[in-house]
């Protein structure tokens, strides 16, 4: 059984990898999907980015703020995703796994930042 951290910075990572997928798929078709697609880009690539810089934390101070960029990032990459479904850019069902991912991803980090905040 893998760590919390090993777990999440290889789930991230997928996720980056599907969020990239997503955009050179579908996000180049309409100028309105083109801006929206490079918010969710760059949002949904730098979960990871930040999950891995989160696990390297020096201190415990250092690992809260990483996390709180982690839930930040991750609540804009599904406002992104709200955003396109809102506005019907995109069909539902090709962003469903991806929101639902996010929403996963959101609620175990938003939990995650605050037992840290607790400790402190």
């Amino acid at each position: 059984m893998l760590d919390y951290n090993t777990k999440f910075a290889i789930r991230t990572k997928k996720f980056a990898v599907e969020i990239v997928k997503f955009y050179v798929t579908y996000c180049k078709k309409t100028e309105e999907l083109r801006v929206i697609g490079k918010q969710i880009l760059r949002s949904g690539t730098s979960v990871a980015a930040n999950f891995r810089a989160y696990i390297r934390g020096r201190s415990q101070a250092e690992r809260f703020s990483k996390m709180c960029i982690v839930v930040e990032e991750t609540d804009e990459t599904l406002f992104w995703l709200e955003l396109i479904e809102d506005t019907n850019l995109i069909e539902k069902s090709i962003i469903s796994p991806i929101k639902q991912e996010i929403e996963e991803l959101l609620k175990i980090f938003s939990t995650t930042k605050y037992k840290i905040n607790q400790t402190k």
